[in-house]
C-alpha cells in the first residue's frame, strides 16, 4: 500500500505528460487542416471588389418581394439576319482580322476624338446581356483636365505600392517584360478616360435593395464589347485595373455607394511614336476544344 502511494505521483506526472502530447499532436494537426484549407495568397484580387458579387444581400434572404421587374414582359416577333455560308465566312474573318490588330497601347495622343463615337461606343457597350436583364453597369466618361489629372494622381499613388509591396515579386517580374510600371502618363494625354463601375445592387422606388445577378460577369461582358466597339472606330485603349484605388475614385466621381470600379480605360488615338511589345497570340488549337 505504502509502494502504491509512493508510485501515484509518478502515474499522474506520467498521464499528465502523455495528455499534454496528445493534445499538442491534435492542435498541430488542426492547425495542418486550417492552413490547408486557407485560400492562398492572391495579390492580383482587389480587396474592394470582394463583395459577394453573385450572392444575395443579407436584407435579400428569404425576401421574394417585388423586384421592380414586369411580371409579364410582352414577347414579340424576331428575325434575325440570315447570311450565305460564303458570308459568314467572310464576315466572321473580316471581324476577326480587324480584332487581331487590337493591342493594349500606353502612348495615347491628346488628339481629339469626337464625342458622338464615345456616345455610340458606350451604348454599343449596353447592348451586352446582363443577369435578369439588371444591366448593372455605370460608365463614367472623364474628359475634363483637371478631374483627369486627379484620377491620375490617386492612381499612381496607388501603382507605385502595388509594385513596391502589394504585388509580390512573381507578378513583378512578369510584368518587367512589359516594360510597364506605376507611372500612367496616359492618363492625362489621353482625351477621354472611361471609368466601368459595376452596381452591385441597385434600388427599388420604395428604397429597398434589389439584387443585381451575376453582376460583375454581366459588366465584364460589356466591357468586352466595349473594346471590340472601340476598335471597330478606329480607337484605342489599354484596360487599366489600378488595385485599391476604387473607393478614392468612386469618392471622386460622386459615385453611390453601390458601386465598385471595375475597370478604367483611356481611349484616343496612339502617338505617332508608339510602340508595343512584339507578342504573339496563341493559335486557335491551343484554346479551342472540339468535342
Amino acid at each position: 500500500m505504502a509502494l502504491f502511494s509512493s508510485l501515484t505521483p509518478v502515474f499522474i506526472a506520467i498521464i499528465c505528460v502523455l495528455i499534454g502530447v496528445i493534445m499538442k499532436k491534435t492542435n498541430g494537426e488542426k492547425e495542418k487542416r486550417d492552413t490547408k484549407s486557407k485560400h492562398p495568397s492572391r495579390p492580383w484580387v482587389d480587396e474592394d471588389l470582394k463583395d459577394g458579387t453573385d450572392h444575395p444581400l443579407e436584407e435579400e434572404e428569404g425576401d421574394e418581394e417585388w423586384q421592380g421587374l414586369e411580371e409579364n414582359v410582352a414577347h414579340v416577333p424576331f428575325t434575325g439576319e440570315r447570311y450565305s455560308e460564303a458570308e459568314m465566312i467572310k464576315r466572321s474573318q473580316t471581324f476577326y482580322e480587324l480584332l487581331n490588330k487590337r493591342r493594349s497601347v500606353r502612348f495615347l495622343s491628346d488628339e481629339p476624338v469626337p464625342r458622338e463615337v464615345i456616345d455610340n461606343v458606350i451604348r454599343t457597350a449596353g447592348t451586352s446581356p446582363s443577369g435578369a436583364h439588371t444591366e448593372p453597369w455605370t460608365f463614367v466618361v472623364v474628359q475634363d483636365p483637371d478631374l483627369k489629372h486627379k484620377i491620375r494622381e490617386i492612381v499612381e499613388e496607388e501603382e507605385e505600392i502595388n509594385y513596391k509591396k502589394r504585388m509580390g515579386d512573381r507578378w513583378v517580374n512578369d510584368l518587367k517584360r512589359l516594360r510597364t510600371n506605376w507611372i500612367k502618363e496616359y492618363l492625362d494625354t489621353a482625351p477621354y478616360l472611361i471609368l466601368i463601375f459595376k452596381q452591385v445592387y441597385g434600388q427599388l422606388p420604395n428604397g429597398k435593395k434589389k439584387t443585381h445577378y451575376y453582376n460583375e460577369i454581366s459588366v465584364s461582358i460589356a466591357c468586352g464589347i466595349l473594346l471590340a466597339a472601340l476598335q471597330n472606330a478606329g480607337l484605342y485603349t489599354v484596360t487599366s485595373t489600378p488595385l485599391n484605388c476604387g473607393p478614392q475614385l468612386r469618392v471622386l466621381l460622386r459615385r453611390p455607394a453601390n458601386e465598385k470600379l471595375l475597370l478604367l480605360l483611356p481611349v484616343g488615338y496612339p502617338k505617332k511614336d508608339a510602340t508595343v511589345p512584339a507578342l504573339t497570340r496563341k493559335p486557335l488549337e491551343d484554346i479551342m476544344v472540339v468535342m
